[in-house]
């Protein structure tokens, strides 16, 4: 990342108000351009084009790592506890698909991106495409008995039609200085919140403005025992690794988080890494010695194929998570869709 995008970043959680003045132009030629495609949907001057099923978008209007892909993973759990039928269909962002492409096991993040291999080892049917309305006719031909789909992000592609609308927002940074792309982390302002279905807020910390009649749900990560990348039948608790010093590495949206959990479940963090989110890896970005490495689960299913040195691989740890709703978020999705459990 370039300094000049890193003091953008700062900026939109740590505002300058001469920062803010040099970007207010771009910010209104960003709002401009947004404003007039909606206001083309909601005019029926675009259309927006139904499937044959449900359709939930799980999306955000800001950028950076909020949680929309262990949320997900969430609700798929719970939907298929009590037998719902669930596809996912997903944009696949740094896959190399040019059409509607079915995750399979053998896929690989070159293909179809880091974040649908995640969703498909849960094993749900996920489809990725640019057009996610090709995407879910595609899932849905391949799999006619589906009940509902979740889309990962898409909340802004409105050529898809939606059922319901669930957007995640990070509880500590929340919307951050309330300005638009670039002047701000915003992709819509933030009176969007009013016309959603529901909110999931990711942890805690900042006072966020919700419509008062809208419905939240709060999220919270659970941590579980580390998961060796070299013998993935092999766990270990987070106390084994007590007072030994550990590298953490990461490209996500939001590493701060994730070097925070560390921290919080009593890793000795010798050195953070941070790489953009979707970050490509290469042998060369795990650092020398012999610490051991923790990564995300997404950067896990990227770097399974680029560490390929016995000794190196065997440092590599994965820490997975998984979110707990409160309430009842996938029991409140089948009671506004009228889907009935296991029909």
């Amino acid at each position: 990342m370039s300094r000049l995008s890193q003091l953008i970043e700062r900026h939109w959680y740590q505002p300058r108000w001469w920062l803010t003045a040099l970007l207010a132009p771009l910010e209104g030629l960003f709002a401009l351009l947004a404003g007039l495609r909606r206001a083309g949907y909601r005019l029926g001057i675009l259309r927006s084009q139904r499937l044959g099923v449900p359709v939930v978008v799980i999306g955000n209007i800001n950028v950076g790592g909020v949680g929309k892909t262990p949320l997900t993973l969430g609700l798929l759990a719970s939907l298929h506890q009590q037998g719902v039928r669930v596809g996912v269909i997903s944009r696949g962002y740094g896959g190399s698909h040019a059409e509607p492409t079915l995750v399979l096991p053998e896929s690989t993040p070159d293909e179809v991106g880091d974040e649908p291999l995640l969703l498909a080892a849960s094993g749900a049917p996920v489809v990725v495409g640019r057009d996610r309305v090709a995407a879910g006719e595609h899932l849905l031909r391949l799999y006619p008995e589906t009940q509902l789909i979740l889309t990962d992000d898409g909340l802004q592609h409105y050529r898809l039609a939606r059922t319901l609308e669930v957007v995640v927002l990070d509880g500590a940074r929340g919307l951050g200085n309330g300005h638009l792309l670039p002047g701000g982390p915003l992709r819509e302002p933030a009176s969007r919140l009013a016309s959603v279905d529901a909110v999931v807020v990711n942890g805690h910390g900042a006072d966020l403005p919700l419509p008062a009649d809208l419905p939240r749900f709060d999220m919270q990560l659970q941590c579980g025992m580390l998961q060796s990348l070299a013998q993935p039948d092999r766990y270990r608790p987070a106390g084994d690794f007590a007072g030994q010093p550990v590298i953490a590495l990461a490209g996500i949206g939001h590493p701060e988080r994730f070097f925070q959990t560390l921290q919080q479940q009593g890793f000795t963090l010798q050195q953070c890494l941070h790489f953009p989110d979707h970050h490509v890896f290469s042998a060369a970005d795990l650092p020398g010695g012999d610490s051991p490495v923790i990564v995300t689960s997404k950067d896990a299913v990227k770097l399974r194929g680029v560490i390929h040195d016995a000794a190196q691989r065997a440092r590599l740890w994965t820490l997975p998570v998984t979110a707990q709703l409160t309430p009842d978020l996938a029991g409140w999705l089948l009671s506004r869709l009228k889907i009935r459990h296991g029909r």
